[in-house]
Protein backbone atom coordinates (compact mmCIF):
# COMPACT_ATOMS: atom_id res chain seq x y z
CA UNK A 1 0.00 0.00 0.00
CA UNK A 2 1.39 3.38 -0.91
CA UNK A 3 2.04 5.87 1.85
CA UNK A 4 -0.46 8.36 0.46
CA UNK A 5 -3.27 5.93 1.18
CA UNK A 6 -2.56 5.97 4.89
CA UNK A 7 -0.10 8.67 5.85
CA UNK A 8 -1.78 11.08 3.50
CA UNK A 9 0.16 14.08 2.48
CA UNK A 10 1.41 14.92 5.83
CA UNK A 11 4.24 13.12 6.37
CA UNK A 12 1.39 11.93 8.29
CA UNK A 13 -1.35 13.96 7.22
CA UNK A 14 -4.80 14.20 6.31
CA UNK A 15 -8.04 13.13 7.63
CA UNK A 16 -10.80 13.17 9.92
CA UNK A 17 -12.38 10.37 11.45
CA UNK A 18 -14.19 7.37 11.07
CA UNK A 19 -15.63 8.50 14.30
CA UNK A 20 -15.96 12.01 13.87
CA UNK A 21 -14.61 13.62 10.97
CA UNK A 22 -12.39 16.43 11.67
CA UNK A 23 -10.37 18.62 13.85
CA UNK A 24 -9.86 22.13 15.02
CA UNK A 25 -9.48 25.17 12.99
CA UNK A 26 -6.44 26.52 14.67
CA UNK A 27 -4.26 23.65 15.64
CA UNK A 28 -1.71 26.24 14.69
CA UNK A 29 -1.54 29.97 14.62
CA UNK A 30 -0.38 29.87 11.01
CA UNK A 31 -1.53 27.78 8.09
CA UNK A 32 -4.80 28.23 6.29
CA UNK A 33 -5.43 24.50 5.91
CA UNK A 34 -5.31 21.45 8.15
CA UNK A 35 -4.13 18.30 6.39
CA UNK A 36 -5.38 15.44 8.53
CA UNK A 37 -5.33 11.68 8.83
CA UNK A 38 -7.27 9.51 11.24
CA UNK A 39 -6.54 5.82 11.37
CA UNK A 40 -8.40 3.03 13.11
CA UNK A 41 -5.82 0.56 14.41
CA UNK A 42 -6.45 -3.17 14.75
CA UNK A 43 -6.84 -3.90 18.49
CA UNK A 44 -4.18 -6.59 18.50
CA UNK A 45 -1.74 -4.29 16.68
CA UNK A 46 -1.88 -1.21 18.93
CA UNK A 47 1.51 -1.71 20.59
CA UNK A 48 3.18 -2.49 17.29
CA UNK A 49 1.54 0.51 15.65
CA UNK A 50 2.73 2.90 18.35
CA UNK A 51 6.26 1.56 18.08
CA UNK A 52 6.26 2.09 14.31
CA UNK A 53 4.69 5.56 14.56
CA UNK A 54 7.33 6.56 17.07
CA UNK A 55 10.14 5.41 14.77
CA UNK A 56 8.59 7.49 12.00
CA UNK A 57 8.36 10.55 14.27
CA UNK A 58 11.97 10.09 15.43
CA UNK A 59 13.17 9.87 11.82
CA UNK A 60 11.42 13.08 10.85
CA UNK A 61 12.75 14.85 13.94
CA UNK A 62 16.29 13.67 13.17
CA UNK A 63 16.28 14.54 9.45
CA UNK A 64 14.21 17.76 9.41
CA UNK A 65 11.18 16.07 7.87
CA UNK A 66 7.52 16.97 7.93
CA UNK A 67 5.79 18.44 10.99
CA UNK A 68 2.60 17.21 12.65
CA UNK A 69 0.77 16.72 15.92
CA UNK A 70 -0.51 13.26 16.86
CA UNK A 71 -3.46 12.41 19.08
CA UNK A 72 -5.06 9.25 20.40
CA UNK A 73 -8.72 8.81 21.30
CA UNK A 74 -9.81 8.91 24.93
CA UNK A 75 -13.56 8.99 24.28
CA UNK A 76 -15.05 8.06 20.93
CA UNK A 77 -13.95 5.28 18.63
CA UNK A 78 -11.35 3.14 20.38
CA UNK A 79 -7.80 2.71 19.01
CA UNK A 80 -8.14 5.82 16.86
CA UNK A 81 -5.09 7.96 16.10
CA UNK A 82 -5.14 11.40 14.51
CA UNK A 83 -2.21 13.06 12.71
CA UNK A 84 -2.53 16.71 11.69
CA UNK A 85 -0.28 19.04 9.71
CA UNK A 86 -0.86 22.68 8.91
CA UNK A 87 -0.55 23.75 5.27
CA UNK A 88 -0.41 27.18 3.69
CA UNK A 89 -1.45 25.92 0.26
CA UNK A 90 -2.23 22.80 -1.73
CA UNK A 91 1.37 22.84 -2.97
CA UNK A 92 2.47 22.49 0.65
CA UNK A 93 0.75 19.11 0.78
CA UNK A 94 3.08 17.71 -1.89
CA UNK A 95 6.05 19.34 -0.19
CA UNK A 96 5.11 17.76 3.13
CA UNK A 97 4.92 14.31 1.56
CA UNK A 98 8.31 14.77 -0.09
CA UNK A 99 10.21 15.85 3.02
CA UNK A 100 8.46 13.14 5.04
CA UNK A 101 9.69 10.32 2.83
CA UNK A 102 13.08 11.97 2.37
CA UNK A 103 13.54 11.91 6.15
CA UNK A 104 12.52 8.26 6.35
CA UNK A 105 14.86 7.25 3.53
CA UNK A 106 17.78 9.30 4.87
CA UNK A 107 17.46 7.88 8.37
CA UNK A 108 16.67 4.25 7.58
CA UNK A 109 17.52 3.69 3.95
CA UNK A 110 14.99 3.36 1.16
CA UNK A 111 14.27 -0.37 1.50
CA UNK A 112 14.05 -0.30 5.30
CA UNK A 113 11.88 2.81 5.10
CA UNK A 114 9.45 1.16 2.71
CA UNK A 115 9.34 -1.91 4.92
CA UNK A 116 8.47 0.27 7.91
CA UNK A 117 5.65 1.96 6.00
CA UNK A 118 4.31 -1.45 4.93
CA UNK A 119 4.32 -2.54 8.57
CA UNK A 120 2.48 0.67 9.50
CA UNK A 121 -0.20 -0.06 6.93
CA UNK A 122 -0.56 -3.65 8.12
CA UNK A 123 -1.60 -2.38 11.56
CA UNK A 124 -4.41 -0.20 10.19
CA UNK A 125 -8.02 -1.36 10.11
CA UNK A 126 -9.24 1.70 8.18
CA UNK A 127 -8.28 5.31 7.51
CA UNK A 128 -9.72 8.54 6.21
CA UNK A 129 -8.00 11.65 4.83
CA UNK A 130 -9.55 15.10 4.70
CA UNK A 131 -8.43 18.66 4.14
CA UNK A 132 -9.99 21.35 6.30
CA UNK A 133 -9.95 25.11 6.04
CA UNK A 134 -9.74 27.24 9.14
CA UNK A 135 -12.77 29.44 9.81
CA UNK A 136 -11.68 32.21 12.21
CA UNK A 137 -14.82 34.11 11.23
CA UNK A 138 -16.89 31.40 12.93
CA UNK A 139 -14.57 30.85 15.91
CA UNK A 140 -15.15 32.41 19.31
CA UNK A 141 -12.76 34.15 21.72
CA UNK A 142 -9.77 32.99 19.68
CA UNK A 143 -6.69 35.22 19.88
CA UNK A 144 -5.69 36.93 16.64
CA UNK A 145 -2.00 36.89 17.49
CA UNK A 146 -0.34 33.80 15.94
CA UNK A 147 1.92 33.18 18.92
CA UNK A 148 -1.01 33.36 21.34
CA UNK A 149 -2.65 30.58 19.34
CA UNK A 150 0.58 28.59 19.38
CA UNK A 151 0.76 29.04 23.15
CA UNK A 152 -2.76 27.69 23.56
CA UNK A 153 -2.00 24.62 21.46
CA UNK A 154 1.42 24.07 22.99
CA UNK A 155 -0.04 24.03 26.50
CA UNK A 156 -2.99 21.80 25.55
CA UNK A 157 -2.95 18.14 26.50
CA UNK A 158 -6.46 17.13 25.45
CA UNK A 159 -8.89 18.20 22.73
CA UNK A 160 -12.65 17.82 22.48
CA UNK A 161 -14.12 17.88 18.97
CA UNK A 162 -17.76 18.17 17.96
CA UNK A 163 -18.43 17.44 14.29
CA UNK A 164 -21.69 18.98 13.08
CA UNK A 165 -23.19 17.96 9.76
CA UNK A 166 -25.37 20.48 7.96
CA UNK A 167 -28.03 19.76 5.39
CA UNK A 168 -27.11 20.84 1.84
CA UNK A 169 -28.06 24.44 1.13
CA UNK A 170 -28.43 25.39 4.81
CA UNK A 171 -24.86 26.46 5.49
CA UNK A 172 -25.73 30.23 5.67
CA UNK A 173 -28.29 29.67 8.46
CA UNK A 174 -25.89 27.49 10.39
CA UNK A 175 -23.03 29.96 10.12
CA UNK A 176 -25.29 32.83 11.16
CA UNK A 177 -26.24 30.83 14.25
CA UNK A 178 -22.56 30.27 15.17
CA UNK A 179 -21.84 33.97 14.85
CA UNK A 180 -24.79 34.76 17.10
CA UNK A 181 -23.55 32.28 19.71
CA UNK A 182 -20.07 33.81 19.58
CA UNK A 183 -21.50 37.30 20.07
CA UNK A 184 -23.24 36.15 23.26
CA UNK A 185 -20.17 34.23 24.46
CA UNK A 186 -17.96 37.32 24.15
CA UNK A 187 -19.99 38.93 26.93
CA UNK A 188 -19.52 35.95 29.26
CA UNK A 189 -16.15 36.10 31.11
CA UNK A 190 -16.23 32.34 31.77
CA UNK A 191 -16.77 31.31 28.15
CA UNK A 192 -13.71 29.50 26.71
CA UNK A 193 -12.13 29.83 23.24
CA UNK A 194 -13.80 27.79 20.51
CA UNK A 195 -12.11 26.89 17.24
CA UNK A 196 -14.07 26.14 14.07
CA UNK A 197 -13.00 24.63 10.75
CA UNK A 198 -14.75 23.21 7.70
CA UNK A 199 -14.00 20.15 5.58
CA UNK A 200 -13.33 21.11 1.97
CA UNK A 201 -11.76 17.94 0.51
CA UNK A 202 -12.55 14.30 1.14
CA UNK A 203 -15.61 14.94 3.30
CA UNK A 204 -19.11 13.57 3.33
CA UNK A 205 -21.42 16.52 2.88
CA UNK A 206 -21.10 19.82 4.75
CA UNK A 207 -19.23 19.23 8.00
CA UNK A 208 -18.09 21.80 10.54
CA UNK A 209 -15.70 21.02 13.37
CA UNK A 210 -15.97 22.76 16.73
CA UNK A 211 -12.93 22.19 18.93
CA UNK A 212 -11.98 22.95 22.52
CA UNK A 213 -8.38 22.84 23.84
CA UNK A 214 -7.71 22.06 27.51
CA UNK A 215 -4.61 21.47 29.63
CA UNK A 216 -6.26 18.41 31.21
CA UNK A 217 -9.57 16.56 31.29
CA UNK A 218 -10.37 18.56 34.42
CA UNK A 219 -10.49 21.63 32.22
CA UNK A 220 -13.89 20.48 30.99
CA UNK A 221 -15.36 20.69 34.49
CA UNK A 222 -17.55 23.64 35.49
CA UNK A 223 -17.58 25.22 32.03
CA UNK A 224 -20.57 27.47 31.26
CA UNK A 225 -23.30 25.79 29.28
CA UNK A 226 -24.66 27.21 26.06
CA UNK A 227 -27.88 28.14 27.85
CA UNK A 228 -25.90 30.13 30.45
CA UNK A 229 -25.03 32.84 27.95
CA UNK A 230 -27.72 32.40 25.30
CA UNK A 231 -30.69 32.72 27.64
CA UNK A 232 -34.06 31.07 27.21
CA UNK A 233 -35.01 32.93 24.03
CA UNK A 234 -31.57 32.45 22.48
CA UNK A 235 -31.55 28.74 23.23
CA UNK A 236 -34.98 28.31 21.69
CA UNK A 237 -33.64 29.94 18.52
CA UNK A 238 -30.56 27.68 18.48
CA UNK A 239 -32.65 24.56 18.94
CA UNK A 240 -35.02 25.61 16.18
CA UNK A 241 -32.17 26.33 13.78
CA UNK A 242 -30.42 23.01 14.48
CA UNK A 243 -33.67 21.11 14.01
CA UNK A 244 -34.00 22.69 10.58
CA UNK A 245 -30.42 22.60 9.33
CA UNK A 246 -28.68 19.86 11.34
CA UNK A 247 -27.97 16.44 9.85
CA UNK A 248 -26.29 14.80 12.84
CA UNK A 249 -23.30 15.25 15.12
CA UNK A 250 -20.45 13.25 16.61
CA UNK A 251 -18.14 13.98 19.54
CA UNK A 252 -14.77 12.72 20.73
CA UNK A 253 -11.98 13.62 23.11
CA UNK A 254 -8.36 13.10 22.12
CA UNK A 255 -5.13 13.20 24.10
CA UNK A 256 -2.05 14.67 22.43
CA UNK A 257 0.76 12.13 21.91
CA UNK A 258 4.11 13.96 21.75
CA UNK A 259 6.11 10.75 21.21
CA UNK A 260 4.21 10.19 17.96
CA UNK A 261 4.49 13.83 16.87
CA UNK A 262 7.01 16.08 15.18
CA UNK A 263 5.59 19.48 16.14
CA UNK A 264 6.45 22.82 14.56
CA UNK A 265 9.09 24.68 16.56
CA UNK A 266 6.67 27.41 17.59
CA UNK A 267 4.48 24.75 19.22
CA UNK A 268 7.28 22.70 20.75
CA UNK A 269 9.02 25.65 22.38
CA UNK A 270 5.91 26.46 24.42
CA UNK A 271 6.34 23.26 26.45
CA UNK A 272 9.66 21.76 25.42
CA UNK A 273 9.75 18.93 27.98
CA UNK A 274 6.36 17.68 26.82
CA UNK A 275 6.72 18.03 23.05
CA UNK A 276 10.33 16.81 22.80
CA UNK A 277 10.41 13.31 24.33
CA UNK A 278 13.64 11.33 24.15
CA UNK A 279 14.18 9.15 21.06
CA UNK A 280 13.29 5.49 21.47
CA UNK A 281 16.89 4.39 22.09
CA UNK A 282 17.43 7.11 24.68
CA UNK A 283 14.11 6.46 26.34
CA UNK A 284 15.14 3.02 27.66
CA UNK A 285 15.39 3.07 31.46
CA UNK A 286 18.98 3.08 32.68
CA UNK A 287 18.69 -0.21 34.56
CA UNK A 288 17.33 -1.93 31.46
CA UNK A 289 20.11 -0.49 29.33
CA UNK A 290 22.71 -1.80 31.80
CA UNK A 291 21.03 -5.20 31.87
CA UNK A 292 21.01 -5.37 28.08
CA UNK A 293 24.69 -4.41 27.99
CA UNK A 294 25.59 -6.99 30.62
CA UNK A 295 23.64 -9.67 28.76
CA UNK A 296 25.43 -8.84 25.53
CA UNK A 297 28.78 -9.05 27.33
CA UNK A 298 27.96 -12.42 28.84
CA UNK A 299 26.92 -13.76 25.46
CA UNK A 300 30.19 -12.61 23.95
CA UNK A 301 32.21 -14.35 26.70
CA UNK A 302 30.31 -17.58 26.23
CA UNK A 303 30.87 -17.64 22.50
CA UNK A 304 33.37 -20.40 21.55
CA UNK A 305 36.71 -19.32 20.22
CA UNK A 306 37.77 -20.53 16.84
Amino acid sequence: MQRRKVFSAVGLAAAVAVVLAMLPTSLWGQGQYLDELIVQVKPEKVMQFEGIARKIADANRHANGDRWLAMVSVYGESNTYVFVSRRNSYADIDKGAEVFMAAINKTMGKMAGQKLMDEFNSCVESSRAELLIRRPDLSGKMANDPQALNDMVGKARVLRVIALRVRPGHEPEFEAMLKDINAHAEANPNAQPVSVSEVIEGGRGSVYSIAFFRTSLGGFDNNPRLSDFMGEEGMAKVEKTMAEVGAGSETAIYRFAPELSNPPDEIAQVSSDFWNPKPMSAAMPQHKAKAAKASAGATAKEAPKE
